[in-house]
C-alpha cells in the first residue's frame, strides 16, 4: 500500500495539501472553491481532477502524493465528523485496498460491498 519511495516532492497536491490541512480559512476553501484553490497552488487539471468528488487512494499515491497526505485528502473530502468503520475516509480505503484493509481490521467476517 505504502509509496513513500515513489513522492512526487514536485506535485503541487503535496504542498497544497500540507497547508490546508493546517489552516480552516483553507479548508473552507477546499469545500467551497476547490478548483480555484488548486490553480492558486499551482496544480495541473490532472490533480484537480483527481481531488474532486471521490478521490482514490491509488490513484492520489500512483500520482506521487505522499501516502501520509492521502487520509488528510480523504477527510478533507468527507469531514472528519462520524468516523467509524463505515464513514467514507474509512471505506475509500477499504474498496481500493480490500485485501490490506481486511489484515488490518482483523476481521475474518469483515467483507466489503462492491456493488
Amino acid at each position: 500500500m505504502g509509496n513513500v519511495e515513489r513522492v512526487d516532492k514536485t506535485l503541487a497536491i503535496n504542498d497544497m495539501v500540507y497547508y490546508v490541512r493546517k489552516d480552516p480559512v483553507l479548508r473552507e476553501r477546499w469545500v467551497n472553491d476547490l478548483e480555484v484553490l488548486t490553480r492558486e497552488f499551482g496544480c495541473t487539471r490532472e490533480e484537480y481532477e483527481a481531488l474532486k468528488g471521490e478521490p482514490d487512494p491509488k490513484q492520489l499515491m500512483d500520482m506521487g502524493v505522499h501516502q501520509y497526505l492521502v487520509p488528510h485528502i480523504l477527510r478533507l473530502t468527507y469531514g472528519t465528523t462520524n468516523m467509524t468503520n463505515s464513514h467514507p475516509a474509512l471505506t475509500t480505503y477499504q474498496k481500493v485496498f480490500p485485501r490490506e484493509s481486511k489484515e488490518v481490521l482483523g476481521n475474518t467476517k469483515w467483507e466489503i460491498n462492491n456493488g
